[in-house]
C-alpha cells in the first residue's frame, strides 16, 4: 500500500491509499480519483518525502510509507527553545537522509532523468541514484509513473 498526499486544481489537499503507483495512475486515467471537498477530478499528486525510521520504531513501523514533504518551520528571535530544539533535530534528520542517500547511490548528474526512466522501463538495472533535475524534467517523470523525490536541501548548504 502507498499513501499519496494530492491536490486537486482548487487547492485542496488531501490523501488517499492505494495497492500501488500504478493503481493510482489507472484511478487517476478514469477519472476516479476527486477531491473530497468540492469533487474535482483535476487531481495531482503532491511531493512526497520517504518517510524515515529510527532503530527503535522499526518493529512497530512500515518503512516503505510516504508521508508528504513538510516544510521545517521558520524561528524567529522571540522563537522558543522547544521550537529551536525541534528545527535542529529536524535539521539533523535530514542531514542524515541526504548524507546516506549521498554514500550509498551513484550520482549520475546531469544523465539523472534518462537514467531513471531506463530503470523504469526496464532497460538497465534498478540501482540507487541521485542527481539534477529541472522542475520540469521532474514533473515529467511522475507523470510517467516514475518514482522520484527530491534530496533535501538545507540552508548550510546553500552558504
Amino acid at each position: 500500500m502507498i499513501r499519496y498526499s494530492l491536490h486537486c486544481d482548487r487547492g485542496h489537499t488531501f490523501e488517499s491509499w492505494f495497492q500501488s503507483s500504478s493503481a493510482y495512475e489507472s484511478q487517476e486515467k478514469r477519472k476516479l480519483v476527486n477531491c473530497p471537498l468540492c469533487g474535482s477530478a483535476k487531481v495531482e499528486r503532491a511531493i512526497m518525502a520517504p518517510r524515515i525510521v529510527g532503530k527503535k520504531g522499526r518493529d512497530s513501523q512500515s518503512n516503505d510509507a510516504a508521508v508528504p514533504a513538510q516544510p521545517a518551520e521558520v524561528t524567529t528571535p522571540g522563537s522558543t527553545p522547544l521550537l529551536m530544539a525541534q528545527e535542529r533535530e529536524l535539521r539533523a534528520k535530514l542531514k542524515e537522509l541526504r548524507d546516506h542517500i549521498v554514500k550509498n547511490a551513484d550520482n549520475v548528474g546531469e544523465r539523472f532523468p534518462n537514467e531513471a526512466r531506463k530503470m523504469h522501463y526496464g532497460d538497465i538495472e534498478h540501482r540507487p541514484i541521485y542527481g539534477e533535475a529541472s522542475p520540469e524534467e521532474a514533473r515529467s517523470l511522475i507523470d510517467e509513473g516514475v518514482e522520484v523525490s527530491a534530496l533535501p536541501v538545507l540552508p548550510d548548504d546553500r552558504n
